[in-house]
């Protein structure tokens, strides 16, 4: 049996009757799901299936929910809710939702053929997501004015509110058209037409004329593996998210005291401020570290060994203190620094070249008794515990190593 897709020829159908082929229980696990679910196959429904970027539709069959509907070659199964008996159902699409994505994906179709043509950036994926629409472009890196171009262009078709067709022909006979991306299916295909600027085989749904796409709005390009990610919204996605960055931006600039319009301009000073407070800091710390270890040395006695250790747990100190102290007073003769740090378990170990100690053998020892990893020189190593306050007994058991 073959279901016939009713919204292959009328994607606003909303409502329609089908007849029950059979009802099964759907196997645990289908679509994700634990909860006790059904499988209908109908001889004609309005449903569409996840296929080609585009989510399923969601609606009702009688009083069942539809969960997901699964695209299985001829035929389309919908898991629902509840079991139904044999007979007429009534089908109910979840309207907003449809429309919603018929905005996207004829967008996608607008979009793709004015990036491709102007530009030269042919469209290798499409994600219809929750949020965020995506196309994925092979070519090299689009230009901001590439994309601000190309989001002009396709809103100009909107404006102009050009029909949308459905057409149907062999590859060949879709060729001789100008499809845009030929396949090699054998037999008749399915292409949704753009008046005057689009050809493109594809078996979702789509609005009848390109001002019911609404605005679109491109946002943002990144690369991902040898493509560029282009994100976009249309329709009335476009505009909640716009209104959602507008707040953003002024959220953003009353933080910063500033117009939105000035926003871009306070953020490169506060970066500025802030790197150079940072390399301000860093220097303190530094100074600090040397002073420390000065002090640190006129107190450590030489042991019956000849080495002069010293150790210190730290609580809320940073990083660069604790490297900085063990670096500056392994500047020393025959001196060893044990550094821990209770915060996070950073444990630092250096020695001077004099000292004749392997660093590296003794945090493995350390960490092999207190738990963690890490590893270094001979001269210098670095570890982090497994449980940060085990940082005393991290230092007392390379002290007692060392004895």
């Amino acid at each position: 049996m073959t279901t016939r897709r009713l919204y292959y020829d009328d994607s606003f159908q909303r409502d329609f009757a089908a007849e029950i082929v059979g009802c099964e229980p759907a196997p645990v696990g289908v679509s994700g799901r634990t909860a006790p679910a059904w499988g209908v196959l109908l001889d004609a429904t309005a449903f569409y299936p996840t296929s080609g970027g585009q989510p399923n539709d969601l609606g009702c069959l009688d009083e069942a929910k539809v969960l997901d509907v699964i695209d299985e070659g001829d035929t389309i199964l919908h898991i629902i809710d509840r079991p139904l008996c044999k007979g007429r159902v009534e089908g109910h699409l979840d309207w907003p939702r449809r429309f919603d994505h018929m905005q996207q994906h004829t967008g996608q179709h607008l979009l793709s053929a004015v990036l491709q043509e102007r530009f030269g950036l042919p469209t290798v994926s499409f994600h219809l997501g929750a949020e965020i629409c995506t196309i994925d472009l092979r070519g090299p890196e689009p230009s901001e004015d590439a994309l601000e171009g190309a989001q002009r262009a396709a809103n100009q078709v909107v404006y102009e509110d050009r029909a949308i067709n459905v057409r149907y022909g062999t590859a060949e006979q879709l060729a001789e058209r100008g499809v845009r991306k030929e396949v090699e299916r054998s037999g008749i295909l399915r292409a949704i037409e753009i008046e005057g600027i689009d050809l493109q085989p594809c078996g979702g749904t789509h609005v009848k004329r390109t001002g019911q796409i609404g605005t679109i709005l491109v946002r943002r390009c990144s690369k991902v593996r040898q493509d560029w990610r282009v994100e976009f919204v249309c329709g009335a996605r476009a505009s909640g998210v716009a209104r959602g960055d507008f707040l953003l931006l002024r959220q953003a600039a009353d933080a910063l005291a500033c117009a939105p319009d000035d926003l871009a301009v306070a953020a490169q000073r506060l970066v500025s401020e802030r790197e150079a407070h940072f390399k301000s800091a860093k220097q303190w710390v530094l100074r600090l570290a040397e002073s420390e270890a000065k002090a640190a040395l006129q107190n450590a006695p030489i042991g019956a060994n000849g080495l002069r250790v010293v150790t210190r747990v730290l609580g809320d100190i940073p990083a660069e203190f604790a490297i900085a102290f063990a670096s500056e007073l392994a500047k020393n003769e025959n001196t060893v620094a044990l550094v821990a740090r209770t915060i996070c378990g950073h444990v630092v170990l250096s020695q001077h070249p004099s000292a004749g100690r392997d660093m590296s053998a003794l945090l493995k020892q350390v960490l092999d008794k207190v738990g963690g990893k890490g590893g270094g020189t001979r001269d210098a190593a670095r570890g982090k515990l497994a449980e940060p306050n085990n940082a005393q007994q991290a230092i007392d058991e390379a002290l007692r190593l060392l004895a």
